[in-house]
């Protein structure tokens, strides 16, 4: 079973196959990770694996969970390490049942709407332990000239059916302001924000990227 017709597919197709580890990702795990050795880790959406190598070479305590079971049977492959702890699921309805110090999501949970992304943050909240935190790195903004095309699904927040660009074929996208995105995190402290903004000039196609980075921690 593919939790995510949509992601399996592209996975098929070999497209949004990155592998290497996001450096905003980089920065802020090594900047906010626990003061301690084999600390536990849960990624949601680790897609073809691409930050998997930063926690294998910092020897932590590894897991993720994805909706295609096309990547998962490919990372198992490459990472016979973490083939126990990297599983096929719906991480907006079920994700392991273990305390995670750092629970990390570099814009998987964004492709879905808002309730689903809200009934994963009360799990991830429960999975936390005290004090344990959550990244979120690349979740989009609505300053992201994107949120003007697609179409609206279940809520103002989240837009589908995308038919060109980076979105096309992938389902939901779901944007947010500050104001929605504290929300969305009202359960948890939010210690830092980045809004980040990047102008594409050359061609001239009106595409202005814009998407949060954050570190909120289970209070």
């Amino acid at each position: 079973m593919n939790y995510s017709e949509e992601w399996d597919e592209c996975y098929r197709k070999r497209t949004h196959l990155s592998i290497w580890p996001w450096s905003d990702l980089v920065t802020l795990v090594m900047r906010h990770k626990p003061n301690k050795k084999g600390f536990k880790v849960l990624e949601l959406g680790c897609g073809a694996g691409a930050n998997i190598p930063l926690f294998e070479k910092l020897g932590v305590d590894y897991y993720a969970i994805d909706g295609s079971v096309t990547i998962i049977k490919q990372l198992h492959q490459r990472y016979p390490q973490f083939k126990d702890n990297i599983i096929a699921g719906d991480f907006t309805n079920d994700i392991p049942n273990q305390q995670f110090d750092l629970i990390i999501d570099r814009a998987a949970l964004t492709h879905n709407n808002q309730n689903s992304i809200i009934e994963c943050l009360d799990k991830c909240h429960n999975q936390l332990v005290d004090s344990g935190k959550f990244i979120g790195v690349d979740w989009f903004s609505t300053k992201y000239s994107e949120y003007r095309k697609g179409d609206e699904a279940e809520d103002i927040w989240t837009k589908t059916n995308y038919k060109e660009g980076n979105f096309s074929n992938v389902g939901r996208v779901h944007f947010s302001d500050k104001v929605h995105l504290l929300d969305l995190f009202k359960d948890f402290q939010m210690l830092n924000m980045m809004h980040k903004t990047l102008s594409e000039e050359l061609p001239e196609n009106g595409i202005e990227f814009a998407s949060w980075n954050f570190i909120a921690k289970k209070i």
